[in-house]
Parts: C-alpha cells; sequence; structure tokens
C-alpha cells in the first residue's frame, strides 16, 4: 500500500475526520433533542392557555378567547358555521397541521356539545431552528478546523523524533562508519527502531568489509592462477614441433584464460562500485573492437559465414578497456555462435556499435528476457552474458537496444554516449 502524503498530513486528517464525525453526532442529538423540549413547552403551554380559557368561558360565554399575532382560538358548537373543515375534524389532544399554506401546532379540548381550540402558528419557531441549524453547522465546521489544527500540531510533535531519525540514516553512505542512533532516542517505539536501524547498519558495514577483503583475495587468487595459466600456454605455442591439431587446443586454452581473465577483472571492478571515482585512460574502440573481432572467429570454422567490419578509425572513449571488451565480446560472440549461414555485419561510428547478423534469431516472448541473469539462449546452457552487458551499460550510461526475428537474425544497437559527447576521436 502507498500513501501519497505525508505521515504527519495523514494524522492530522484522521484528527479532523473524527472531530468532525463526533461534533456531526453531538449537533444532531443537540438539534432532536431542542425540537423535543420546544415541542413539549409550546404543548404545556398551549394547554395551559386552553384550560385557563374553558374555566373563564364556564363563567362567562362571552368572555374573549385568547388571540394574538401566533395564537388563534377557535369555540366550535354544534351550530358554528365558521369553522374550517380541518379543524372540525381535530380529535382531543395536541395536533400538527397546516391551515391556509401555514403550519400550526394545535391542542383541542372536548366539554359537553363544544369544543376549543387553540392554535400557534409555528413561523417563528421555524426561523428559530434555522438559526439553531446554521449555528451546529458553524460549531461542526469549528470543530472539524481546530481538530485539524491540533492534530497537525501534536502530529508534528510525535512524528519529529521519526522524522529526525529519517533524516540522520538519510545522510548514511554504505561505505560510511556505524553511526550511534539509539542513544539520542527516547526508549520508546522510536528508540527501538534507531536500535533496530543501528544493528543493521553494523550488520551492514561487516558486510561491506567482508566484500572489499573477498574481493581482494578473489583478484589475488584468480589472477595468479590465471596469469600462469597463460604463461604456460605462451610457452607451449612458441614450440615449433606442436601439430595443428595440439596448436589449435592449447589456443583454445589461452582463449578461455584470457576470456576467464577477462570476466574476473570486470567482476571485480563492478562489484567494487568504482562508478566514476578514478579516471580512466582513453580506450580505442576500433582497434578493441577489431581484436574482439579476431579473437572469436574460431566459432566461425566450417561456416559459410561472411563478416563485414565498418569501423571508424580514431574513436576513443575514457573508460576501462577490460568493461567495454566484455560488452563487445558478447556480442560478437553471440553473433559468431548463432549463425550458421549469411553473413555478421559490424560497424562502429560516433553512434556506437552496430551488431547484424543472420543467425537464428531470439523468440519474441524471450526478447524481454534477454538481459536477465542465467538467461538461457536458443542452444542452452546459461549465463550472465548480456546481463553482465546490462550492468555495464547502466555503469556508463550506454544505451543497447535489441531487434530479433526468429530464424531472420538479430540487431543489436549499443549507443556509446562518450563516442559522440564524453569521447573524442584520436587525430
Amino acid at each position: 500500500m502507498r500513501f501519497r502524503t505525508s505521515l504527519r498530513y495523514r494524522v492530522a486528517l484522521a484528527f479532523a475526520l473524527t472531530g468532525a464525525l463526533v461534533s456531526l453526532g453531538l449537533a444532531a442529538v443537540l438539534h432532536v433533542l431542542t425540537l423535543r423540549m420546544e415541542e413539549r413547552v409550546i404543548t404545556e403551554t398551549l394547554t395551559a392557555e386552553l384550560e385557563d380559557f374553558m374555566a373563564r368561558y364556564r363563567q362567562d360565554p362571552a368572555t374573549p378567547p385568547p388571540s394574538g399575532i401566533a395564537i388563534r382560538t377557535y369555540v366550535v358548537t354544534p351550530d358554528a358555521r365558521d369553522v374550517p373543515p380541518e379543524l372540525a375534524a381535530l380529535s382531543p389532544g395536541p395536533h400538527r397541521l397546516e391551515l391556509e399554506g401555514l403550519g400550526y401546532f394545535a391542542e383541542v379540548a372536548q366539554r359537553g356539545d363544544t369544543r376549543f381550540i387553540v392554535l400557534y402558528d409555528d413561523a417563528q419557531l421555524r426561523q428559530r431552528e434555522a438559526r439553531f441549524r446554521m449555528f451546529l453547522a458553524g460549531g461542526v465546521l469549528f470543530m472539524t478546523l481546530i481538530s485539524a489544527f491540533l492534530g497537525f500540531w501534536m502530529a508534528g510533535r510525535v512524528i519529529h523524533p521519526v522524522a529526525e531519525l529519517a533524516r540522520r540514516i538519510g545522510r548514511l553512505a554504505p561505505g560510511d562508519a556505524p553511526e550511534s542512533l539509539a542513544r539520542d532516542f527516547p526508549p520508546d517505539e522510536t528508540g527501538q527502531l534507531a536500535r533496530a536501524f543501528e544493528t543493521h547498519l553494523a550488520r551492514l558495514a561487516e558486510y561491506i568489509e567482508r566484500e572489499r577483503a573477498f574481493t581482494a583475495d578473489v583478484s589475488h587468487e584468480l589472477r595468479t592462477p590465471l596469469t600462469v595459466i597463460k604463461g604456460a600456454t605462451e610457452v607451449l605455442l612458441a614450440d615449433p614441433g606442436l601439430s595443428g591439431e595440439q596448436r589449435a587446443r592449447i589456443e583454445r586454452i589461452a582463449r578461455a584464460a584470457q576470456e576467464t581473465s577477462e570476466l574476473t577483472g570486470a567482476l571485480l571492478m563492478l562489484a567494487r562500485e568504482e562508478q566514476g571515482g578514478h579516471e580512466a585512460a582513453p580506450c580505442r574502440v576500433d582497434l578493441l573492437l577489431e581484436q574482439v573481432l579476431e579473437n572469436h572467429r574460431h566459432l566461425l570454422k566450417h561456416k559459410d559465414v561472411d563478416v563485414v567490419a565498418e569501423l571508424e578509425p580514431g574513436i576513443e572513449l575514457e573508460v576501462e578497456c577490460s568493461l567495454l571488451r566484455v560488452v563487445l565480446s558478447n556480442l560478437i560472440r553471440n553473433a559468431y555462435a548463432y549463425t550458421h549461414q549469411g553473413h555478421v555485419r559490424v560497424r562502429l561510428d560516433q553512434e556506437g556499435v552496430l551488431v547484424e547478423d543472420t543467425g537464428i534469431g531470439i523468440a519474441p516472448d524471450q526478447l524481454q528476457q534477454v538481459f536477465e541473469r542465467h538467461y538461457s539462449g536458443p542452444a542452452g546452457g546459461e549465463g550472465i552474458g548480456l546481463s553482465l552487458v546490462r550492468r555495464i551499460c547502466d555503469r556508463y550510461g550506454w544505451q543497447i537496444s535489441i531487434e530479433s526475428h526468429e530464424n531472420r537474425g538479430t540487431l543489436i544497437r549499443l549507443s556509446l554516449g562518450g563516442a559522440g559527447q564524453g569521447g573524442h576521436a584520436a587525430g
């Protein structure tokens, strides 16, 4: 679950919603109770007024009925003719009714054949109710704003230790020494979180130190025997008495040792995360590409494949030649290995490198997987070739794209940003 707002704003929003709901509930209850109380007071007042009039009426039938702006009284006798039919049909007791488009409270009493009716105009009551509802709405809005403000203020106070912890952790780099965090925070949930981060940072520092020691050991332990193997193959190849088959086998061993040495160096360099922290010597891309084409030509033995190389001379890049060699070797090796007839065309210019072949191609459902680690190619086998190519391209900001059609061939474009911008052509 992702949140688009900060924790502080979410807490303030929760406070505001809680304040709104509570104040709205209280306002509703208060509104209902107030209306009921008003109706009860009016009913009791009308009952008292009616009883007082009935008592006076018994003593003097000519006594005037109570009347005013909001009160009207009717005395209904059997021979009365000016009584509205809505009133004549009322039973004794309290009522609410509309008469001539106006709302009234009514109290009805029966004494023998005479019926007494008192009406109270509820217009003033409705006006008071409207003003009361506006007052309640203003109260709800005020409580909501106050709740939001208090929530925002309290959230800032509560979240400040977490924000401070996040700020201090954000300043740390993977190679920094572990920093003591827990001592600066209270022994609550924030302190527990700080101790957990402190423990994790200590473990991470130990892990990085082990990795550095491991890469240093691997660099020594692998390069030494590889150097011995390459030296031995050079001595063996200098023997003029070797047969053609023996020489081919030794050359294969020498190529494997050289490729392993290059791959080891690339992996160690990537593992150390040396991304631009040093100045690399200029690397002649055209000369390097010529070497790669020649070193992998043995893959085309007994194949009817033509190699067309269009290399613009003098292009240099300030990159590690070993890493660029790994990229180019992977591209050329794949083109040679999966092309059985036709041609392999390699072009180098200021934009980058283009490798086109008429090989077996890549199935559409596998085209998006070729840069994944341990991807199994069309001819079987698993490796880290193109995955390593992608990592090196990401390191230098290069762009690589693949277009392929099954049984028709593959086109790979490697855009070397340094060739046209950061790099330069040698004079």
